[in-house]
């Protein structure tokens, strides 16, 4: 890959005045601190590369953004970092409206040293925990006038107990929360015809 794509020249030239004169600046700063630094476009805006993704940057109507890929682990003594804060998401440094929003070059540069030294390690961010499985549905008891029901009709009274404690939730909940009496007597008897003819509650989408 080249060290320079012409892309990046054309990108910068058809952003606002204020934004020119800073990407062109992180542009230079980047070749000026490795010949092995290279250029590409991704998702629309310009992307620089050692040894995969290393750092990008972007112009807009008003902001630039300019961050690392792997932010998370370099030293930051100066607190030029911005970490965890939504709005500065596409970016490390917050807005960039003029160049003097950026750290100073010599910051920069231990950036891009320290950033260039996690990739010749094979540094990888940690992956992220797993969300915690979600704790099970509490049980719903049989309802006595259920129970009762399904004692009066034998076909439908094993199918509902071979059913998977998913299906049986189902009819559970569907009779358990009618609002009315006649609603609650209707449900049940369409779930006896249903349950003596092995159909699971929701059985018409699946």
């Amino acid at each position: 890959m080249e060290q320079y794509d012409h892309r990046i020249d054309v990108y910068i030239g058809k952003k606002p005045a204020f934004a020119q004169p800073i990407l062109k600046h992180l542009r230079a700063l980047m070749h000026s601190v490795s010949p092995q630094i290279t250029e590409t476009i991704k998702w629309g805006h310009p992307f620089f590369e050692y040894k995969g993704i290393f750092a990008n940057m972007a112009g807009f109507k008003e902001h630039c953004v300019f961050g690392f890929w792997n932010s998370s682990a370099l030293i930051d003594p100066h607190g030029a970092i911005h970490r965890g804060d939504e709005k500065d998401s596409a970016g490390n440094f917050g807005r960039i409206t003029q160049l003097s929003d950026l750290p100073s070059d010599e910051i920069l540069k231990d950036f891009i040293l320290q950033a260039i030294a996690l990739k010749d390690t094979g540094y990888q961010p940690a992956a992220k925990k797993e969300q915690a499985t979600k704790a099970p549905k509490a049980e719903i008891p049989m309802p006595d006038y259920f129970a009762a029901a399904l004692a009066t009709n034998q076909k439908a009274l094993a199918a509902f107990q071979d059913f998977s404690p998913s299906c049986k939730r189902e009819y559970l909940e569907w009779i358990t929360e009618a609002k009315t009496e006649p609603t609650r007597q209707k449900r049940i008897e369409t779930a006896l015809e249903w349950m003596a003819e092995g159909k699971s509650r929701n059985w018409k989408y699946k």
